[in-house]
């Protein structure tokens, strides 16, 4: 069994809870945020978990294989490197730091250290994701012309979000929460990008995080890439990354869903292609069996970073 603790029980630390938990090669041993009440209660639902509150003690108590660390962002540097100095395997939250300061010296020193390493960024194993890359590749728009995100929130952070963090300046923002997502699949489909220009819109309240956002970035080939974002809106949230080519045009909307056209013919909804729905887990655990594994690592975390901080920068 692969002994795994989790790092920080808040809404997104909760979500990989079951399916690691339900794996038949895993086993929660410890978990740990800063609320007691919370790290207990988790603990007990998982019946063989110990509760903490300070990770390091649970790294000194515990024997652990691995460990997924979702804390915010704020955060990622410190318990990140003391899960690496003990030489365990470590699944990160994105992004892989909160400066590229940070997310290069993790990089290095989990590489250094030759450990298994991960980050969480979710579209790479689901099929919507895998079915617009594969529909690119096998030359459904023909050849690449522009690239666009576009982010609406109408209320951010939202409902489910309400935090002391993700609406803040310092560690928060759509830009970082969903922007980066899409930073890496840019990065993934089409390698290397570079941003041009951008334009940050802030509230007056100088602790809060952007409401709107306009960037300009290209491929390494020279291809535009637009990304056109803001919240306190009306109307419902909407993500779009769309893709224009010389023969077509392809949107992975909403996260999962698709559609598309040839030029000439009506925009249509597309089935997605569900034998390209991968696992997360599962990848990790063939990695740590010293199988070849889909793992998007630290090196992937890093590159969007570089992204993430330009487009961030005005945030300082």
């Amino acid at each position: 069994m692969i002994r795994t603790a989790i790092i920080g029980l808040g809404a997104i630390g909760q979500r990989l809870i079951k399916g690691f938990n339900n794996h038949p090669e895993i086993e929660i041993t410890a978990v740990c945020d800063r609320i007691e009440e919370l790290a207990i209660k988790t603990a007990r639902e998982l019946e063989n978990a110990r509760a903490f509150t300070d990770y390091e003690k649970m790294l000194d108590e515990i024997d652990l294989d691995l460990v997924y660390v979702a804390v915010p962002p704020k955060y990622h540097f410190q318990a990140v490197t003391a899960v690496i100095e003990k030489g365990l395997h470590v699944l990160c939250e994105k992004p892989l730091a909160n400066s590229l300061e940070e997310a290069e010296r993790i990089y290095l020193h989990a590489r250094e250290k030759g450990i298994i390493q991960a980050m969480n960024f979710p579209l790479n194993y689901e099929s919507g994701c895998n079915t617009f890359v594969s529909l690119i590749e096998s030359g459904y728009i023909g050849k690449l012309r522009r690239v666009e995100l576009k982010l609406r929130f109408p209320q951010w952070p939202r409902a489910w979000q309400q935090n002391e963090w993700v609406g803040g300046r310092e560690q928060g923002g759509y830009v970082l929460e969903v922007g980066v997502h899409f930073i890496q699949q840019m990065q993934r489909i089409f390698g290397p990008v570079h941003v041009l220009n951008h334009f940050l819109a802030y509230p007056d309240d100088l602790q809060a995080c952007e409401v709107g956002v306009i960037a300009q970035l290209e491929t390494e080939e020279g291809t535009p890439i637009l990304m056109d974002g803001l919240s306190q809106i009306a109307g419902k949230e909407e993500i779009a990354f769309t893709v224009y080519g010389t023969e077509g045009t392809l949107s992975l909307l909403n996260w999962s869903e698709l559609e598309g056209g040839k030029i000439g013919e009506p925009i249509m909804s597309l089935k997605k292609n569900d034998s390209l729905t991968g696992s997360l887990i599962d990848e990790l655990v063939k990695a740590i069996k010293g199988k070849q594994a889909n793992l998007i690592d630290f090196k992937a975390g890093y590159d969007a970073q570089i992204v993430l901080e330009k487009l961030r920068e005005a945030n300082r």
